[in-house]
């Protein structure tokens, strides 16, 4: 049996992101590719190491004893570019990160544990998805067997009262009331990392029950309410597309956070296997208690998250890609309802549709590439899960990079691909019919370069028409009043001299008119007061 002796029962004394440099005061666009920062604010006291730290500590061990992952999908580079090397007939390419870089399915699973939120792992049996979903529970100061008894297994039998507790028969005799019916909750409710094994194969009826505490944080039975604490969810599924022995429904894989694939395990790392079964070692078992986190330590971490800059020039860039999915021409005739989601609901063939948006080019508008555009919630999880990840890197501030790598895996179940549509049919394209986390970097890539192009970084109206408005209207002349709505009206009429109509420019005219008609509230006002 392994002890504490053992080597996998310990964690590394070196420090897993030397060279930290100093924090960074203020913030511009040269933040972007700056480097990692100290976060010593979320050290618990004297002597404490850093939670980034710790999250980092439980990385490495994760990932070179527990899940065998020597992959490193998540690239960053240091001012150093990589060094790229092709394979093949089909030109596989091969970069070698000159910077710290990460295994997705190790870290995207710790950055939801840091920010409690809920992910998805998805891939064939036996590909570590339950047993990466284990150590998470583990991680969070749970014993090996709690976590085994608290993890729920999707089954076709599986009943509400199999997932959330039964009334107590001898109150449902003798009550006279509802509020005297006492409820057998099930224990697993209460844990702060709650473990949905093969979630697709549960009844659609208890998917909706399911659906209640994993959205709202509460279950319901003949009108009795169990709170449940905020929680790390993990769900597992075999395959990504909604198949199992039920259909998903559509609100439960929309409450779906971030969704990873398990990748393949290496064959050259059989010798690890060799060693668990030669001194019968199961890592689970022999989690280090250091980097084991107690339940303040998980509230400081979401605080630290939270912490993270977003400047101003990141935040424009994710508008931009934002922007390029929801608009769709052919749906209304009001601007407002020229959507995507407008022609959903209209329940017309969207080929249909899509044939009487003409005279794009359909492989340049990266729109015309998906069905849907982006909800609320997928842009606030974007925005989470980017903060998670630089902070887990010791950054003070979201990078480029940081943006780039996350995006994939919180969009991968939130665009939805239209893989008739013409961009799939260009060179190189194709494989991203099968390809989702390279397609949606590719898109995020091709947003940026356009985003460049045309030099909105240094020269975008609305932003300076944004800047104007939200210093106020407190002291705003009249004269002052009709000379911004002039500059508004001018520059909707410059843009409206012929040019196509693109999702980015959508989203601005339609921001035009809302600053329009908050300085023509305005004027209205300071007239009659």
């Amino acid at each position: 049996m392994p002890t504490d002796s053992t080597p996998i029962a310990k964690v590394s004394e070196a420090p897993t992101n030397p060279g930290a440099a100093p924090r960074q005061k203020r913030f511009d666009v040269a933040d972007l590719y700056r480097g990692p920062a100290s976060t010593g604010e979320a050290v618990a006291g004297p002597g404490a190491i850093p939670l980034d730290e710790k999250l980092r500590q439980a990385y490495f061990w994760i990932v070179n004893h527990a899940i065998i992952s020597p992959h490193y999908d998540l690239e960053y580079n240091t001012d150093k570019p990589p060094q790229v090397f092709t394979f093949g007939d089909a030109k596989a390419k091969l970069s070698l990160p000159s910077g710290q870089s990460y295994s997705s399915f190790v870290l995207v699973p710790l950055l939801n544990f840091a920010v409690r939120r809920r992910c998805l792992l998805v891939g064939g049996p036996g590909r570590g998805k339950t047993a990466s979903a284990t150590l998470m529970g583990i991680l969070a100061g749970y014993s090996v067997r709690e976590v085994r008894r608290g993890m729920q297994h999707g089954q076709p039998q599986m009943t509400i009262s199999d997932l959330i507790g039964n009334p107590l028969p001898a109150d449902l005799v003798a009550a006279q009331k509802m509020d005297d019916i006492r409820i057998a909750w099930r224990k697993w409710l209460s844990m702060r990392v709650k473990i949905i094994d093969e979630y697709n194969r549960i009844p659609t009826r208890t998917q909706s029950a399911l659906l209640t505490v994993m959205g709202d944080n509460y279950a319901e039975i003949l009108d009795q309410i169990y709170e449940c604490p905020e929680s790390a969810w993990f769900l597992t599924a075999n395959d990504d597309a909604g198949g199992g022995t039920y259909q998903v429904i559509e609100a439960l894989r929309d409450r779906i956070d971030v969704v990873v694939h398990t990748l393949h395990f290496n064959n050259r790392f059989v010798d690890e296997l060799l060693t668990r079964i030669e001194e019968n070692l199961k890592p689970e078992e022999v989690m280090p208690a250091a980097i084991i986190f107690n339940e303040a330590e998980i509230d400081r971490m979401g605080d630290a998250v939270r912490e993270v800059e977003f400047a101003p020039a990141l935040r424009r860039r994710l508008e931009f890609f934002a922007s390029q999915f929801e608009f769709f021409e052919p749906a209304a005739e009001q601007l407002e309802y020229k959507t995507k989601d407008t022609a959903k609901l209209s329940g017309i063939d969207f080929r249909a549709l899509t044939a009487l948006d003409t005279g794009k080019d359909k492989v340049k508008d990266i729109g015309a590439a998906t069905k849907n555009g982006f909800s609320v919630r997928a842009l606030m999880t974007v925005l989470v899960f980017a903060k998670a990840l630089a902070w887990f890197r010791g950054y003070k501030a979201v990078t480029l990079d940081d943006l780039r790598n996350i995006v994939p895996f919180v969009l991968h179940d939130k665009l939805v691909p239209d893989t008739e549509a013409p961009f799939f049919d260009a060179a190189g394209n194709q494989v991203y019919r099968v390809d989702r986390v390279g397609w949606i970097r590719r898109l995020f890539d091709l947003s940026c370069a356009e985003f460049d192009r045309l030099s909105l970084d240094k020269d975008d109206p609305v932003t300076a028409l944004e800047t104007e408005f939200d210093g106020g209207l407190q002291g705003v002349s009249e004269a002052e009043a009709r000379a911004r709505l002039v500059k508004i009206e001018r520059l909707l009429a410059e843009w409206g001299k012929g040019r196509k109509l693109y999702g980015p420019m959508f989203d601005d005219i339609l921001k035009l008119k809302y600053l329009h008609q908050r300085y023509t509230n305005y004027l209205a006002w300071l007239l009659i007061r």
